[in-house]
């Protein structure tokens, strides 16, 4: 009789991390990702240094019949998107970096910001996740959109001072299909569909989970690429982890 036959410890061992692995790589590719904010454009809603897990599969640009069969959804008004930047840089079509930002205008919405009060198909919309960090008595590109002369668009691209005028119907801005136009929560500190266009449809990378942490970092830290700079941020980790950690915004759901 053949003895039955027993795997060594060492090779159960080898087919677990094997298929951890496979299991990571799968779901770091197709459904999670990790996301770490690097600007306080969506204060408070999210701060620098929060570190999310982003679900790609509720938002991920599908067409075809697989979009009848997977888990995705329509986004909606007040969604908050991770998307891709549409262009790398004024001149080249691709895309660039992710960014974060909420849905203001779907497909088909008029959008008009007058004194920073958002209208959404004539009308006004609540936003109370919305920060206003500089007084209304200093006036702020953006305060009003689109504006009156596209040539007054302080921080606008040029490819959308040009395109601009094509999407005004009325003092208001029409989203075309498969399109949106978003926002960011800390509105006069972000750089967003204001000042450079519509966020693609294809370019939506996912939505928002939770925060799985978030330590307290330099605002300008996106900025200091240097050797040095990064040094002094894994110096800056070690010691201060406790002390620095944002406790209570650990595994905070995104809305």
């Amino acid at each position: 009789m053949t003895p039955p036959y027993k795997k060594s410890a060492t090779r159960d061992t080898v087919e677990s991390l094997v298929v951890t692995v496979i299991l990571a790589v799968f779901g770091t590719t197709f459904v999670l990702q990790a996301f770490k904010i690097p600007t306080g454009s969506m204060e408070d809603t999210l701060l620098i240094g929060d570190h999310l897990l982003v679900n790609k599969v509720a938002f991920a640009y599908q067409p075809g019949w697989l979009q009848h069969v997977l888990p995705y959804r329509t986004i909606h008004r007040d969604d908050v998107l991770v998307f891709k930047y549409p262009y790398r840089d004024d001149q080249t079509q691709e895309p660039g970096e992710h960014f974060v930002k909420r849905v203001i205008g779907i497909p088909g919405d008029r959008v008009r910001v007058a004194e920073r009060h958002v209208y959404v198909n004539g009308k006004a919309i609540e936003e109370p996740f919305v920060r206003h960090a500089i007084p209304a008595s200093e006036r702020r590109p953006g305060d009003d959109f689109p504006p009156a002369d596209v040539a007054d668009m302080s921080g606008a691209t040029p490819r959308w001072m040009d395109e601009l005028p094509s999407h005004i119907r009325n003092t208001e801005l029409v989203v075309p299909p498969d399109m949106y136009f978003v926002m960011g929560d800390n509105r006069e500190q972000s750089w967003d569909s204001r000042f450079w266009g519509f966020a693609p449809r294809e370019l939506v990378a996912g939505r928002p989970l939770l925060i799985y942490w978030s330590f307290e970092t330099r605002r300008d830290e996106y900025l200091r690429t240097g050797m040095s700079d990064r040094l002094y941020d894994i110096w800056d980790l070690i010691v201060h982890f406790l002390t620095k950690t944002r406790w209570r915004r650990t595994f905070r759901i995104v809305r």
